[in-house]
């Protein structure tokens, strides 16, 4: 029997905690229940509030990470952070541990040294191996294991995993190493066959008329215009577009600057910042996305109601795990603590190229 309570840090608007609490592995003695999280956006923490733990709103706990007091936390038995991907990822600058947010990850490895929870996931983005040349990477996964953990990093392709949009992350299991079990990376063979276009996740079924966070974004008639002459997978930069209406940018051009979604293929990346043009567009209607067919893409349920402003629930949505992804990973950590077999592939991290000799 393992009931695992889960805390959090950086917990987003609850991707990673709907994927921990809806995981099924077919045994009820074997599931994940929430036991509290951190966030520092109030909008955030309240809707993850509304989602996750309504009966127990207090559990959340609304603060700068730097200035909680861990070792005061409730007990725990696992660990999931998203820590924050902003001086990671290959859009920005990359500054890595330089920057602002980049070591903001030793607050959930402190939490191990001092909780020593039974096992751990950790989520960033694909830019974290490559960041400060790759010592970043190496640094976090030496401070896992120092921690008193075996480390399973991956870079999951979420889209092979039955998510409709190419959203790719490194997610790092971390198991204790007193603990008889090793976790395997599973299988996208199963959802092979899932239909992941965008178009599928937009349309099937319809969105109910009563769903929150559907409501339509003004756009205004230039970009109307200018969206009318972009095709299905063009962007403001590729596209033929009149003299009137190129965008005057100087420098570096964004390719998902006015583009377009290809109803054939998943959304491309599902983003929680940008200015005008980066709210990903609709692939026959000349406009952006709703709010609710964002959450689409990222596998959220219609039901799951996302509270503040329209940016803010925008800014929500774009830095959340996709829950179909998370559930997936967190049901393959109940299996590897229940001793069920899955079909697992091999691991895509070169642990060598980063100061690991194995796990």
């Amino acid at each position: 029997m393992a009931i695992f309570e889960l805390g959090e840090l950086f917990c987003g608007p609850g991707g990673l905690a709907w994927g921990a609490t809806n995981a099924d592995i077919g045994l009820d003695d074997y599931r994940i229940v929430h036991a509290w999280a951190n966030d520092y956006d109030s909008d955030t923490c309240n809707t993850y509030r509304r989602n996750i733990c309504p009966q127990d709103p207090d559990s959340v706990i609304w603060g700068d990470v730097r200035k909680l007091d861990l070792d005061s936390l409730p007990h725990i038995d696992a660990l999931a952070f998203g820590f924050p991907c902003n001086d990671f990822s290959v859009v920005g600058e990359q500054k890595g541990f330089n920057g602002q947010f980049g070591p903001l990850y030793s607050y959930g490895v402190q939490i191990l040294r001092t909780h020593q929870p039974q096992w751990f996931l950790a989520e960033n983005v694909g830019g974290l191996r490559s960041a400060n040349e790759g010592n970043a990477f190496e640094k976090i996964l030496a401070d896992m294991r120092d921690a008193g953990y075996r480390v399973y990093p991956n870079l999951y392709c979420f889209e092979k995993y039955g998510v409709p949009q190419a959203r790719h992350r490194v997610i790092i299991v971390g198991i204790r190493k007193d603990l008889p079990y090793e976790f395997k990376i599973p299988s996208y063979a199963p959802y092979a066959d899932m239909d992941v276009t965008c178009r599928n996740a937009i349309e099937n079924p319809p969105i109910p008329a009563n769903a929150p966070n559907n409501e339509l974004t003004k756009q205004s008639a230039k970009v109307v215009e200018r969206l009318m002459h972009i095709l299905p997978g063009q962007n403001a930069f590729n596209a033929d577009l009149p003299e009137e209406l190129k965008l005057n940018v100087r420098g570096a051009k964004i390719s998902q600057i006015y583009k377009r979604l290809d109803p054939t293929k998943p959304a491309y990346t599902v983003t929680g910042s940008g200015g005008g043009g980066t709210h990903i567009y609709h692939y026959s209607e000349p406009r952006a996305l709703t709010n609710r067919e964002r959450a689409r893409l990222q596998t959220f349920p219609d039901d799951f109601e996302f509270l503040g402003s329209k940016e803010s629930v925008r800014k929500q949505i774009g830095m959340a795990v996709p829950c179909r992804g998370a559930k997936i990973l967190f049901e393959a950590v109940l299996k590897t603590f229940a001793g069920i077999e899955y079909e697992s592939v091999p691991c895509n991290v070169d642990l060598k190229a980063h100061g690991v000799e194995k796990c």
